[in-house]
């Protein structure tokens, strides 16, 4: 059977089902020297409104290596929006998803809300977010592909991240079975239903799309929620277990899944990576305050054909 992604793509990929060969060829040059741990993929830096070429060296060399870096910069509260959109052009993002619910400059504020239309959304609220990609509800030609974070102010408690390069989830489920990325690749395995207002008008409408896609540049793409409310799943034998061994590897202790607090002047830069939420409080001192930077393009200079002899 073909790679159902197969036509939709220009430059020859290692994410190609049907060229074996150049996959083990990318997968061991991706596993050498991989990132052991949070620590590894921690930079410190000055003040991102003023990346040094230095600094933006070490953040890129680990983006290219596992698609995020976390930073961590002596910008304390300062809740200068500046800061994360400083980040994000030096990385040669320019195409900003500016959601519905985002700040005017197209930033979204993460932040606990009691009243108004986003308290009815989870993002908004302190409770558990699970794993996801930013953005799986988008129509397929507004997927994201960058996600960056940036942390004015830590809860009181609870809070924490954890994070997955989802060319390793690729990787893992590749080498337990090839077919889970074929039913993966679907171009039906994941829809999210329409959305309808209050006033019963289509909002939203409904989105059918695969989980893995490839790009025409040859980069991998992943549109993922582990959620079973408000997402239809293909109801094939193959789909379910591909989805099964995808949210087991998730739900378990793999050395490729770090977890992590991120604290104020801290943040992520990242190729829109597997990520979760924990639960969180807030006290009158420590109000839980994220910026959110989602864009429709891929950071610069970390596509599979700038990063490996291919």
């Amino acid at each position: 059977m073909a790679n159902p992604q197969q036509k939709h793509q220009a430059a020859p990929s290692p994410f190609n089902l049907d060229d074996d060969d150049l996959y083990q060829h990318w997968r061991d040059q991706k596993l050498e020297d991989y990132p052991k741990g949070l620590g590894d993929l921690l930079v410190e830096i000055k003040d991102p409104r003023t990346l040094t070429d230095s600094e933006h060296s070490a953040l890129l060399q680990r983006c290219r290596k596992a698609n995020m870096v976390l930073y961590a910069s002596k910008t304390g509260a300062d809740p200068d929006p500046e800061i994360p959109l400083a980040m994000g052009r030096r990385f040669g993002l320019q195409d900003l998803n500016k959601n519905w619910l985002a700040d005017e400059t197209g930033l979204t504020s993460l932040t606990v809300r009691t009243e108004g239309i986003r308290q009815q959304y989870i993002p908004y609220t302190n409770r558990a977010i699970n794993w996801h990609t930013d953005g799986y509800y988008n129509t397929a030609a507004k997927q994201i592909h960058a996600l960056n974070l940036h942390v004015v102010q830590q809860a009181a408690t609870g809070g924490e991240n954890a994070l997955m390069d989802h060319e390793i989830a690729y990787i893992l489920l590749r080498d337990k079975n090839p077919d889970y990325i074929r039913a993966l690749m679907g171009p039906k395995v994941m829809t999210i239903p329409a959305r309808i207002d209050e006033g019963g008008a289509e909002a939203r409408r409904e989105e059918p799309g695969p989980v893995f896609s490839i790009m025409p540049s040859g980069d991998l793409h992943m549109r993922y929620t582990i959620r079973v409310n408000n997402v239809l799943w293909a109801d094939d034998a193959l789909s379910r277990e591909a989805l099964a061994y995808l949210q087991d590897l998730l739900n378990s202790d793999s050395p490729y899944i770090y977890r992590g607090r991120l604290e104020s002047g801290m943040g992520l830069v990242s190729n829109n990576v597997l990520h979760d939420r924990a639960a969180f409080t807030d006290d009158a001192t420590h109000k839980r305050h994220y910026y959110r930077a989602r864009y429709f393009d891929r950071l610069a200079g970390t596509g599979v054909t700038d990063c490996y002899d291919l």
